[in-house]
Order: structure tokens, then C-alpha cells, then sequence
């Protein structure tokens, strides 16, 4: 049987497990080299990135295709802007731990993630983030 004492430092050590194990999988993602990040070809590219992780037959996806190719026009030669179909690009999406689609993730021009967003986002809320990020 357990005392108090010993009862007592059992139940944070096991309310603190879910936490860590989330600030280990979080580095985890953050300790990826960008060139295992990113499609190789976007990459080399010193612009600032939006990638949208997504999948053909995703109702929010299909909603969000068009909305992004406006914005590829839009804001061409100033950021990339590319659609990952996550059925594909299965390591990519490994690699990025996708949970839920859509998920969008922005990168600065050094490749580094500085925002991410999941679920359906509007043609406004991109832009947004766009302008926090610099982009005029």
C-alpha cells in the first residue's frame, strides 16, 4: 500500500506523462531538417511558403483549392504557395505529423514553420498571417 507521500508524487508524474510526451513529439517535428520538410523543389526556394496539407475527397480541402489558387495569383513571386495531396506525399505528411485535414503550415524564406493552422481557413484569415509574416 502506498502512503500519502508516495500517492502524492505518483499522481504528477502521471498527470505530467500526456504533457511530455507532447513537448517531445513537438521537438520532434521541430528538429526536422527543412529539406525533409518541405517537396525538394519548394525548398531551394527563398521565398516564404504556405503548404496545405490536404486530400482529394475532403469537403474543407476541395473548398480551400480554389481559395489558394487565387492567392497563388495573387501574391506570385512573393510566397509559394503549394497543395499536398496527403495520400501521396505520405512521408511528407508522416514528417510534418499531420493530424487532421486541411492543415496549412507557413514558412518563412529560411524554411522555417511559423505558423499552423488545421482545419478550413479562409482567403482573409491567409492573408493575415501573410502580413504578420511580412508579405506586403
Amino acid at each position: 500500500m502506498m502512503s500519502k507521500r508516495q500517492w502524492s508524487l505518483f499522481t504528477i508524474i502521471f498527470s505530467l506523462f500526456p504533457f511530455l510526451v507532447l513537448l517531445f513529439s513537438y521537438q520532434f517535428v521541430f528538429s526536422q531538417s527543412s529539406s525533409e520538410r518541405l517537396p525538394k523543389d519548394v525548398a531551394k526556394i527563398t521565398l516564404p511558403k504556405l503548404i496545405d496539407f490536404g486530400a482529394g475527397k475532403c469537403i474543407p480541402c476541395k473548398k480551400m483549392a480554389p481559395i489558394l489558387q487565387e492567392l497563388a495569383e495573387e501574391y506570385k513571386d512573393r510566397v509559394v504557395i503549394r497543395i499536398i495531396e496527403i495520400y501521396d506525399e505520405r512521408e511528407l505528411t508522416r514528417v510534418n505529423q499531420i493530424r487532421l485535414i486541411p492543415t496549412q503550415i507557413f514558412f518563412d524564406s529560411k524554411n522555417k514553420e511559423v505558423f499552423r493552422h488545421e482545419g478550413f481557413m479562409d482567403k482573409e484569415q491567409i492573408k493575415k498571417i501573410f502580413e504578420k509574416m511580412g508579405v506586403k
